[in-house]
Order: C-alpha cells, then sequence, then structure tokens
C-alpha cells in the first residue's frame, strides 16, 4: 500500500509543530489566496471557505495518496473580526479591544484527498476571556513582537497565557488548529486513524 503523504497548507510554525506532535510529518508549502475576499461573510462561514480555498490552491500540485490540510484563524468579538495586525497601532487596537472581555476564535479547517479530489471542511470555536490589561502591559507585550503575525494580536501558547483568565472549548483551536476534531475528521472521512492499533 502506499504511503500516506500529508502537505500542510500554510506557513505557520504552530500549525506545523501540532501536527508533529501528533506524528503526522507534513511537507510546507503555503497556499496563495486573497483572503480579503471573503471577509464579509460570517466568520464561521469565512474561516471555512478560506481554509477550502487554501487547501485547493495546494491540492492543484499533488496527485496520488496526498493529503492537504488548511486551516485559517480569526478573532470574534463584538462582531468584529479580527486578523493579524496590520501594525504596532492596529495591534495595541485589538488588545485594548480584547482587554477584559470574552471573545471567539473560529478556525475553519480542511482536509483534500489529491487522489479524487475529495474535500472536507469544517469550523470549530473557542472561546477566551482576558482579565484587564493595563495600557503599559499592552506597550511591553508589543515590544515582543509576538503579537505581529496572530491573529488578535496574542498567542495563548507564549508571552500573551498571561492574559488568559479562563478557556471554554478546544485550547489548540486558539493555537491555530483543532487537532481532536482534525483526527476525528481524518478517521471518519478518509479512514485515517492517528492512533493505529
Amino acid at each position: 500500500m502506499a504511503k500516506t503523504l500529508f502537505v500542510l497548507a500554510s506557513k505557520s510554525p504552530r500549525r506545523k509543530e501540532l501536527l508533529k506532535n501528533i506524528e503526522i510529518q507534513a511537507e510546507i508549502i503555503p497556499a496563495n489566496v486573497d483572503e480579503s475576499a471573503l471577509s464579509s461573510l460570517p466568520p464561521e462561514k469565512m474561516v471555512t471557505q478560506l481554509a477550502l480555498l487554501k487547501a485547493t490552491d495546494v491540492a492543484r500540485s499533488f496527485g496520488g495518496n496526498t493529503y492537504v490540510i488548511a486551516a485559517d484563524t480569526v478573532v470574534v468579538m463584538d462582531g468584529k473580526i479580527f486578523g493579524k495586525p496590520h501594525d504596532i497601532a492596529d495591534a495595541k487596537r485589538m488588545l485594548t479591544f480584547l482587554s477584559g472581555a470574552t471573545h471567539s476564535v473560529y478556525t475553519g479547517y480542511c482536509v483534500i484527498r489529491c487522489s479524487d479530489g475529495t474535500a472536507v471542511a469544517r469550523f470549530e470555536k473557542t472561546d477566551v476571556t482576558f482579565r484587564t490589561l493595563t495600557d503599559s502591559e499592552i506597550d511591553a507585550y508589543i515590544k515582543t513582537r509576538e503579537p505581529m503575525d496572530k491573529a488578535g494580536a496574542y498567542g495563548i501558547q507564549g508571552k500573551g497565557s498571561i492574559f488568559i483568565e479562563k478557556i471554554n472549548g478546544d485550547y489548540f483551536n486558539v493555537v491555530g488548529l483543532p487537532v481532536c476534531a482534525l483526527s476525528k475528521l481524518l478517521r471518519e472521512e478518509f479512514d485515517i486513524n492517528i492512533l493505529k492499533d
């Protein structure tokens, strides 16, 4: 039987690490899609569609026993969608908004089987509560540069963890890939078991 190959349609080191943790060694090929094209959709539809678009973009280059995994994550609060900050001022605006409140993190994820083009895309939602932050804390955190490449301008797995009072849902979803839901999708839809007997 041909060896199963995985491709991650993302340059996120966090997603790569999460896959590695469950012993999926994936080749990294970032997708090239216009993420702004779907910004008017509700967050759950937006991230699901973007994950599908990313996976489809990369899957075109593969065939055989290859599976492409893609994901997209956004932070949502009071109907506002926060992606990655454009600059320092944008990061400060986001963190000030999230301070002392609960927001939702949506991650859309998709798997495509390249041999026949079968694609399954879903989303996961996690609620995260921040403690109240001072201006000096926000400024000091931004100086670490950690917020600059993350949705909502914080990393739950890094220094941003000191701001988190409570989480309701999948922690790994906030990091950028809901591995429990992903493994369930692989098992149910593609007969791929992460844990073999």
